[in-house]
């Protein structure tokens, strides 16, 4: 069984406490998001837990506490992009808070154990392709070596997602753009040693080099 920690909030940045001590004890119950009066025991015992996934845009409040976690094979799926307080108004400064915490947290467990996941991926009036291909080159090159995987994933227009995009000069993106930039991306992402991959995506990246991801790699669950 693996425990996706978690894509319906982010754990480490905001409930480190809280999931430290449904470790302690040995359990979490876990409501149904479609039907509010159904909810599960979920078992955390490593006797049945084959791998914690960590899925955090700030894992800091809970660095300090991976000794805790020390009986289960985990990672973490640290979510990086260029975007500023338009887009993720809760996320501390790039440069001076998440850039170091990715560091630290790569040189604590192992960069084979931190994807970084550039997603997703939108085009506004200040976000041009140009803007990408400029912030990737440099985050890709202050992750050199702190990391093996980069995945990147392209924005879907869900009805809430599209509210949250008002105000913003959103533009889908077509399809030409879309491989004109994962071409480019593919590109800097090899002369920084990263592999490059896809999160359910539809179209076929890979004669650039870029292959379809699963969201949660089999290999990693063996770690």
């Amino acid at each position: 069984m693996i425990i996706s920690a978690s894509r319906r909030t982010d754990i480490p940045a905001y409930y480190p406490d809280w999931f430290c001590n449904r470790i302690r004890e040995g359990f979490v119950c876990v409501r149904n998001p479609m039907n509010f009066h159904q909810v599960s025991r979920i078992s955390l015992s490593p006797d049945v837990v084959d791998a914690i996934v960590f899925w955090t845009k700030n894992p800091r409040p809970l660095m300090s506490r991976l000794e805790e976690l020390r009986a289960y094979p985990f990672y973490f799926q640290f979510t990086l992009t260029p975007y500023g307080k338009d887009v993720e108004p809760g996320v501390p400064s790039k440069n001076d808070v998440i850039l170091p915490a990715f560091q630290e947290l790569s040189h604590k467990i192992g960069p084979e154990r931190v994807i970084w996941r550039y997603d997703p991926i939108l085009f506004t009036d200040r976000y041009t392709m140009n803007y990408h291909i400029t912030f990737f080159s440099q985050l890709a090159r202050r992750l050199e070596g702190y990391t093996r995987k980069c995945i990147i994933s392209f924005v879907d227009l869900y009805r809430n997602t599209q509210a949250n995009m008002n105000g913003l000069g959103f533009a889908a993106l077509t399809e030409k753009e879309i491989i004109e930039l994962a071409r480019r991306l593919a590109d800097i992402a090899g002369k920084h040693h990263l592999v490059l991959e896809t999160c359910a995506e539809q179209i076929d990246l890979e004669p650039y080099g870029i292959a379809h991801g699963h969201c949660i790699a089999s290999e990693h669950q063996r770690q």
